[in-house]
């Protein structure tokens, strides 16, 4: 009585016997019991499986073209940060140290009185701005004399070996005398005790 389906004729099943009837119908039956159970459990995650799977894909793919983006053009970063780094080093020799800064303030002084110009007021603040690696030093100044003059102070001023700008000008004009109030400020790089009280404090 075994059944085996090289023995099964499927163009003549009507005249099979009832016992493999049965026994092909069970089979069939346990088969589709099986891939619904499968479908059951799994099928209904597998859109959600997907769609994971899908924006994993666009994840990768993404994390791959900015690598090698970076890759490509390691090279370039690296050249300019240097760049970067040296433009820096530049700026920062620009900036007084603490021992410069009364000469600095005499150049100041000095460039107006080069140009006929009179201080009717050269205070600088007693505080200072801190801020990142330097410190702002603001100087009030008010210069009474004429046009070209005071042209020619701001040019000068600007012009210094170290960084001064001039800024919050005000102009006025009184019988042929020019006066400009304004605040010229310098700035300096801390020290490295400077710096690292500032971080503690940070």
């Amino acid at each position: 009585m075994n059944l085996t389906l090289g023995s099964l004729n499927f163009q003549d099943a009507g005249n099979w016997p009832n016992w493999q009837k049965a026994a092909v119908c069970a089979g069939i039956l346990a088969f589709v019991v099986v891939v619904g159970a499968l479908w059951i459990v799994f099928g209904e995650e597998m859109p959600n499986r997907l769609e994971q799977g899908e924006r994993e894909e666009i994840r990768l793919k993404a994390n791959y073209t900015e690598r090698k983006i970076k890759t490509i053009n390691h090279d370039l970063y690296i050249e300019q940060l240097d760049q970067i780094q040296r433009e820096f080093g530049a700026l920062v020799k620009k900036l007084p140290g603490r021992s410069e800064i009364d000469a600095l303030l005499v150049d100041v002084n000095q460039a107006g009185i080069a140009r006929g110009l009179q201080f009717d007021l050269f205070r600088p603040a007693q505080q200072e701005r801190k801020s990142g690696f330097y410190a702002e030093i603001p100087i009030n100044i008010k210069l009474t004399g004429d046009y070209h003059g005071m042209g020619g102070f701001v040019s000068d001023v600007a012009a210094l070996p170290r960084v001064v700008t001039v800024s919050d000008i005000s102009l006025a004009h009184n019988k042929g005398v020019l006066t400009m109030e304004a605040v010229a400020k310098t700035f300096r790089y801390l020290d490295e005790k400077e710096l690292a009280e500032q971080r503690a404090q940070q």
